[in-house]
């Protein structure tokens, strides 16, 4: 039986099921599923059950538990597909160049995304820009999102004074990317729609929003339209955290008002740190560039503790932005004081001594691994010379953290097969791997990717959750090129077929 988008199921025939939950069958072979109110009811060997009603025939493909992404901004990630493409900028007069030339479109401004100027053999300046983009007012956006590159006219337009090189950091270049966010509702919605869709494509059934918005309207106003792709959890900033407490939002809790329950609150998130990127990533040894050689630690360690100590008195859980090694120290020493649960997102540089600590205080490791294999050239040059430990997803792994894999998109595509071949293969393109001794084997990078991370994976038995993957290769044996190009032969989610091809 063909199947389309939207349909129910109720049951799947002649799978092969790897991962979480495959060590409890009886045999290794194809598999029947049967499904009932959105929940696994019976696995056992094809033929040995009787499949009423609606049944998708997996032709022996894999099924896996459904993906996440634990870390996305998603109507960044959205319109960013809209925007022009800065990955392959060689310089700053490169990337100039590149939007110089761009179709300013009906909006009047030119923005473009995903510049890395780290390693550039030229600084960003105004005049550069400028001589190149005129009087269109025209913004660059770091692929880190941590910096803004703005010409003459973008700063007048956003009354800025001007400055030298144009670029803002940290704060004022988040308060930029708020203001291009800020489309119109049905603007921005037709963009989560089309990328929910594509998320859907590569098996996603959930994701983490940490828009720098007051999500919860946005998920309402969607899930009212009919929204129905995926799961998501959304977070709350500190500018919000008054609010949130005051309105009784608690982590878990569905969207409030909505007959569906697929949108729920997610954590409080504080960025406490900047980035590797843009040089701002709180060090505790000072690395080549950036005019903070330790980087900026942009909440103080009082700050944080009073946040997350309020959070957690009101019931939400927190993920807290730590990418350099002081970062991470300040932000577990916060989990300890406070009685916080919840995650440190990133984690790209940690100190051997603090590695354990997020075992012992039941702290996920919220990693991209993806950025490892982007960043690999920029942390062997920034990061020489520090005495901690970059990307260490095998030494967290091995030490009982729980790893929940993300993309951070639109920073990294939202891609969980790249996020899990970079985990596991530590490399792309045909390069030698990075760092090879910090890799982990395929069953953990697939469990990293359910919503229950490394440690407590989603998994295929029954009572669980139908949302489900059915891929073309077994990803615990497959190599680089095989699982960046798995083909997802249908996604479903609660016993409902989001993507399908089939």
């Amino acid at each position: 039986m063909r199947h389309a988008v939207g349909d129910a199921v109720s049951g799947l025939r002649n799978v092969r099921i790897v991962g979480p939950g495959s060590e409890l069958l009886p045999e290794p072979g194809p598999m029947d599923l049967v499904l009932a109110q959105g929940r696994i009811l019976d696995i056992a060997p094809a033929g040995f059950l009787t499949l009423d009603g609606p049944v998708l025939d997996g032709d022996g493909c894999w099924l896996v538990p459904g993906l996440w992404d634990h870390h996305v901004h998603v109507v960044q990630w959205a319109l960013a597909a809209e925007r022009v493409k800065l990955g392959h900028a060689e310089s700053a007069a490169h990337a100039a160049a590149i939007m110089g030339e761009a179709d300013p479109r009906d909006t009047g401004i030119r923005v473009g995304t995903g510049f890395r100027d780290a390693l550039w053999p030229d600084e960003p300046t105004l005049a550069v820009l400028d001589a190149r983009t005129g009087e269109t007012p025209t913004y660059l956006i770091n692929a880190d999102v941590h910096s803004v590159w703005l010409n003459s006219a973008a700063l007048r337009r956003e009354g800025l004074d001007p400055s030298p090189t144009g670029v803002l950091r940290e704060e004022p270049a988040f308060e930029i990317s708020r203001r291009l966010n800020a489309v119109a509702p049905e603007a921005a919605d037709r963009a989560v729609q089309r990328m929910s869709r594509e998320a859907a494509a590569r098996g996603v059934v959930g994701l983490v929003d940490l828009d720098m918005a007051w999500n919860e309207e946005a998920w309402a106003r969607r899930l009212e339209a009919g929204f129905d792709v995926l799961r998501v959890e959304f977070g709350i900033y500190p500018a919000m955290l008054d609010r949130a407490i005051a309105e009784g939002l608690r982590s878990g809790d569905p969207v409030r008002g909505a007959d569906s329950d697929l949108v729920r609150v997610g954590p409080l998130k504080v960025i406490t740190d900047g980035s590797l990127g843009t040089r701002t990533a709180a060090c505790s040894h000072a690395y080549a560039g950036g005019s903070d050689p330790h980087g900026l630690l942009t909440v103080p360690p009082h700050e944080l503790r009073d946040l997350m100590a309020r959070a957690a008195g009101a019931g939400l859980s927190c993920a807290i932005h730590a990418i350099g090694d002081i970062a991470n120290t300040h932000a577990l020493d916060a989990f300890a004081a406070t009685g916080a649960w919840g995650t440190i997102e990133h984690a790209q540089l940690v100190a051997h001594t603090d590695i354990p600590r997020f075992a012992r205080l039941g702290v996920g490791a919220s990693v991209q691994p993806e950025h490892a294999v982007d960043d690999r050239d920029l942390t062997d040059a920034l990061w020489a010379d520090q005495p901690a430990r970059p990307y260490p997803l095998r030494a967290l792994a091995d030490s009982g953290a729980n790893l929940l894999f993300g993309s951070d998109a639109p920073v990294s595509p939202l891609d969980p097969w790249a996020a899990i071949s970079a985990a596991v293969h530590r490399t792309r393109d045909g390069r030698a791997p990075w760092q090879p001794d910090q890799r982990v084997d395929a069953a953990t990078a697939l469990a990293a990717s359910t919503h229950g991370g490394s440690s407590e994976p989603d998994r295929i038995e029954p009572g669980a959750a139908a949302d489900l993957v059915l891929c073309e290769r077994n990803p615990l044996i497959a190599d680089d090129a095989e699982l960046r190009g798995q083909r997802v032969a249908a996604t479903i989610v609660g016993g409902r077929v989001t993507h399908v091809s089939v």
